[in-house]
């Protein structure tokens, strides 16, 4: 029996219609992300007891970005199975945790230059994420490369801390502005993936991806364009 062509472009514009509300969930999240992140860091700028507490004692402010590491960790393991509720408290309670330690920028470069490079950042993410969501083009292939260019990033700000090199920050940042915004890319576009499962919690876990896209694109580019107290 042939198929009806507008039961086929119903079901369609179904699917479509569930990816685009699935995608457009995964952004609302990780805005709200972002948001929680930059009242913590406000917060902490405002408040000179959280400055003490957070930056007075060394071991705190390491204690604090260890901390960040696991709940990444734990939340990537139990967003699957976690209740959506406690799902998405872990997402929030990250991106205040990540609030305190982004504090720090505040007491680096002026404010002016923040805002800048958030807005330029903004607009790259936004290009490059859209770049992700629409292209035909499989990015999969890029997860191998963007993973292998990832570790050597970490390990060359690794050996400078003992080094302190100024041209090895340079090709690091460099590299991040590549490896981020491909990151960025690739994520979008895994994402829609998710859209056919239908499940909250999954929206969490892309938000997060992106989040940290965003986060580490804007700490890089802010290297280039911050201006320092």
């Amino acid at each position: 029996m042939p198929l009806d062509p507008w039961q086929n472009s119903a079901a369609y514009n179904r699917a479509q219609g569930a990816e685009a509300t699935f995608i457009a969930k995964v952004y609302r999240w990780m805005a709200a992300g972002l948001a929680v992140t930059g009242l913590f860091a406000l917060a902490v700028t405002q408040s000179p007891g959280l400055q003490h507490v957070i930056f007075g004692n060394p071991i705190v402010f390491l204690g604090l970005i260890i901390g960040e590491l696991v709940m990444v960790v734990a939340f990537s393991r139990v967003v699957r199975t976690a209740t959506f509720g406690t799902a998405a408290a872990m997402f929030l309670a990250y991106c205040a945790v990540s609030g305190l330690t982004l504090s720090a920028i505040f007491f680096m470069y002026s404010r002016e230059s923040i805002a800048s490079t958030f807005f330029i950042t903004g607009g790259a993410f936004a290009a490059v994420s859209a770049y992700g969501t629409l292209t035909k083009r499989d990015l999969s292939a890029w997860g191998h490369f963007l993973f292998i260019g990832l570790v050597g990033i970490i390990l060359a700000s690794v050996v400078n801390i003992f080094l302190h090199s100024d041209a090895i920050v340079f090709v690091t940042s460099c590299m991040g502005v590549l490896v981020f915004g491909g990151l960025a890319a690739y994520d979008a576009q895994r994402i829609r993936s998710f859209a056919s499962a239908g499940d909250d919690r999954l929206a969490l876990h892309g938000a997060l991806a992106l989040y940290l896209d965003f986060i580490n694109l804007f700490l890089i580019l802010l290297r280039f364009f911050g201006r320092r107290r």
